[in-house]
């Protein structure tokens, strides 16, 4: 039966506007609410969650058709058979790019948004309508296993790459989900941990690269995340979703939810979530109906969330196209342009590169026939044509001889595999050893343990040079590693995971046909222990506190003047450049720089300008300097261009806490233009008019860093602002519904349960204990960690809310 009540166009505008603080999308307006009014209460609320794993419902009596929306970043991820969200089922081929940590370093938003193009091609031909990224979390600690889908440790470079992806996905009528908001800086316990962040190092880290985004490309959705940001779920979190995402940045799109990141539903869409996904049963869609009806949810509220959900229906039917076909020969060739733009060039000694193309090569590490080009978990693509480096030698011609030297299954290698590898370097001109980190070192759903290779890695670098002095490494991963053995090579070249052309940009590179240009989006540290987080990660079972603040990466190690293996946007060139001519000149509110850069060798080849600010005489505490614009510039041997960028007011800003905005400090400003964040070319200073300095006390142990980094408790509660929630649970502390599997086996139900979960995992994946990808240990980690309200997602709703309750209130007894 039709709801009886009718809103005129302009009250429901009107009580719209208020609530969110932004338009709805004009173009689809009036049709949306056209059909709202026609909607029952019950085909509202069904349009807030799924209709399976990977579509939303629709109306099909009002000819409101549903959409698909399915996994990337970095490629697209269609299951061509039964959905899952763990990756067991196989999805249709699709071109593999490079992930969000390679393409970072290619510092090139014009290639980014090529890309996104590409991506949205894709997405037509399989007729997909939003496409689950790009992941724009910050690179908080190297240990973090989804550091490989991240685009940096820098808030600017993220947004603005991000940004770049958005626009070129959507520019072929097809949306994104950008993710994960926000906070989501760890897998461990990455669906109940509750994120405790200051204020200011919330504004200026973590949501800088979302608030960037959405700014300047509007994503059709954005994904809230699974964990608590300062106690509040990511789904259900007011401030984030309402207060900031829509009042404050404008955001016009809808909110869904990571898989399975629902707590409270109905609380959630007061809070400002449109959908959840996937589908978990008619339970949620139940009590929302009966909250309405009860009167404890008001009605246009549920009509502001399934106006979002028409809109974007409505989007997504406009844009199809069909019979649609990518040219898929075309898209491998852009995965290879990504791939080797974004390569970097950490040291060449001696230029032993490039190579020369007739040199007699020794090619070691199984690296080289099976190459780590994506990482593990959600995002794994299918893809189209992969490519490994012995085969794009071979079919360069190239004399090379070719041994495995480790198993990529084990922790070490054998003698056996280090004799032959010791061999073949001894007889060659060069020698390429392929090394890195395998799929089980890093993955979606759990941590790294250390930022180590594999022993047998390293061995195997370690034999080939004490037999070849003109040794080059390609390291693969995710994330950064340490490097003891760096002084075996006269060259490394990382190529993080490079999709499927990878192997053929390494082989431009190592020749000398493309000229590296890619720089570190973020920090190398010589160990693990000098990074800032080193003591909070990945903190408590119940908290994790984000104790180091603003100092992230490069902002830390300037600071506290702490020597770092490669620095951010650092990378090697086959060419060198020159710098001159700095100028910074104020017009309205913004600041115009402008400079010369010249190719002063005899390559052709591309730099990357980058601007830092920092402010003289500061107020507060503050990082050195800070990234707050970049330029890649593509010049010929003796070629010179200019460079303009311009920098906003908001640039120049620091978020007060107590004021609740971002405020420019009147002084003097120091512009540098930089080769990375410790190489400074030239600098020069303006004078900016803003606010009076802050008069409030600043805590010294964040004015005056000093490594190893350690906060105490008590101030890091004084600049939280409020007393720091418990990290671990209490005994004899009930549990509820966002407890784990984990903690719950500890009792007879909870442990039958655990049990019961694994047992059906291993059935999903026919036993994976022998696993090489990372996978096994991804399901393991994932059931512990698992809270017991998400049974009812991955049950697909055999298991609903009333049996959660009772699954609580049974182990609770036990304890008792």
């Amino acid at each position: 039966m039709l709801n009886k009540k009718v809103y005129s166009t302009i009250n429901l505008r009107a009580r719209r506007n208020a609530q969110t603080g932004v338009n709805m999308e004009k173009r689809f307006e009036k049709e949306a609410e056209k059909l709202l009014l026609q909607m029952t209460l019950e085909e509202k609320a069904g349009l807030c969650s799924g209709s399976n794993f990977w579509e939303t419902k629709g109306v099909e009596r009002l000819l409101l058709e549903k959409i698909m929306v399915t996994d990337g970043p970095h490629g697209l991820r269609k299951q061509a058979g039964a959905g899952d969200h763990l990756g067991l089922n196989e999805s249709v081929k699709a071109t593999c790019f490079p992930t969000a940590a390679t393409t970072a370093c290619s510092f090139d938003t014009a290639l980014m948004t090529k890309m996104g193009e590409a991506l949205g091609e894709e997405c037509l031909q399989e007729e997909v309508s939003v496409l689950l990224g790009p992941g724009v979390n910050i690179k908080r600690n190297p240990l973090c296993g989804r550091n490989f889908e991240y685009f940096s440790e820098d808030p600017y470079l993220t947004g603005e790459m991000a940004a770049a992806l958005i626009k070129g996905v959507q520019s072929k009528g097809i949306g994104t989900s950008m993710k994960h908001y926000a906070a989501n800086n760890q897998e461990a316990r990455r669906m109940v941990i509750n994120a405790v962040i200051d204020e200011r190092a919330l504004r200026e880290i973590y949501l800088a690269g979302f608030e960037r985004a959405v700014k300047k490309a509007q994503p059709w959705t954005l994904m809230c995340s699974y964990n608590q940001i300062n106690g509040e779920f990511g789904s259900q979190n007011k401030k984030l979703l309402t207060d900031i995402l829509r009042k404050e940045w404008g955001f016009e799109g809808a909110v869904m939810t990571d898989w399975g990141a629902i707590v409270e539903r109905v609380k959630g869409l007061k809070s400002g979530l449109d959908l959840e996904m996937p589908y978990a049963g008619p339970s949620n869609d139940a009590a929302i109906v009966e909250a309405v009806r009860n009167g404890s949810l008001k009605e246009e509220i549920l009509d502001t969330a399934v106006l979002r959900m028409i809109c974007l229906l409505l989007k997504a039917k406009e844009n199809k196209k069909e019979g649609y076909h990518y040219d898929a020969a075309k898209h491998h060739e852009l995965a290879r342009e990504v791939a080797a733009a974004s390569s970097v060039l950490l040291k060449n000694e001696n230029n032993i590169l490039p190579l020369a193309k007739d040199a007699r090569v020794a090619v070691l590490g199984e690296f080289a026939k099976i190459p780590r080009y994506q990482g593990a978990g959600s995002s794994r693509i299918n893809p189209l044509k992969l490519e490994n480096l012995c085969d794009v030698l071979e079919e360069r011609g190239v004399d090379f001889t070719y041994a495995k030297g480790y198993d990529l299954a084990q922790e070490q290698a054998d003698e056996e595999s280090l004799d032959e590898a010791a061999a073949a370097a001894r007889t060659a001109d060069s020698v390429i050893v392929c090394i890195g980190l395998p799929d089980a070192y890093e993955s979606e759903g759990f941590d790294r343990d250390h930022m180590c290779l594999p022993a047998g890695h390293v061995e195997l670098l370690k034999r080939a040079a004490a037999e070849n002095s003109n040794i080059v490494i390609l390291l693969f991963g995710g994330s950064a590693v340490e490097m003891p053995w760096i002084d075996c090579a006269d060259a490394l070249l990382m190529l993080y995971l490079g999709g499927e052309a990878g192997a053929s940009a390494a082989a431009d590179i190592l020749f000398g046909d493309v000229n590296p240009s890619g720089r570190l989006a973020e920090s190398f540290p010589y160990k693990l222990e000098d990074n800032p987080s080193y003591a909070y990660f990945p903190g408590g079972s119940k908290t994790v506190e984000y104790r180091e603040s603003i100092y992230v990466g490069y902002r830390y190690y300037d600071k506290a003047d702490v020597e770092v293996r490669f620095p951010f946007g650092y990378g090697l060139s086959y060419t060198t450049f020159a710098y001159e001519n700095l100028e910074a000149v104020k017009k309205d509110e913004n600041v115009l720089v402008s400079l010369l850069v010249k190719n002063t060798g005899d390559k052709a080849g591309a730099e990357v300008v980058q601007l830092y600010i920092s402010q003289k005489d500061t107020s507060v505490f503050k990082p050195v300097r800070e990234l707050k614009g970049f330029a890649k510039v593509y010049l010929e041997p003796e070629e010179e261009k200019e460079v303009n960028i311009v920098l906003e007011q908001r640039d120049f800003a620091y978020y007060n806490k107590d004021r609740g905005r971002w405020v420019t400090e009147e002084g003097e400003y120091s512009i540098a233009a930089a080769s990375s964040s410790k190489e400074i070319r030239l600098a020069v200073d303006i004078r900016l008019d803003g606010e009076e300095k802050e008069t409030a006390k600043q805590p010294e142990s964040y004015c005056n860093l000093k490594a190893p980094f350690t906060v105490s408790g008590e101030i890091f509660e004084q600049l939280y602002g409020q007393p720091l929630p418990p990290a671990k649970r209490e005994p004899g502390e009930g549990y509820t519904i966002n407890s784990t599997l984990g903690e719950i086996a500890k009792t007879r139900v909870g442990s039958t349960l655990l049990v019961q979960m694994q047992q059906g995992i291993e059935a999903m994946t026919g036993g994976m204990k022998d696993a090489e990808d990372g996978m096994a240990r991804m399901f393991e980690r994932m059931m512990d960690e698992m809270p017991v309200r998400a049974l009812g997602m991955f049950s697909q709703g055999q298991i609903g809310a009333e049996q959660i309750r009772e699954i609580v209130e049974a182990v609770n007894k036990e304890e008792q």
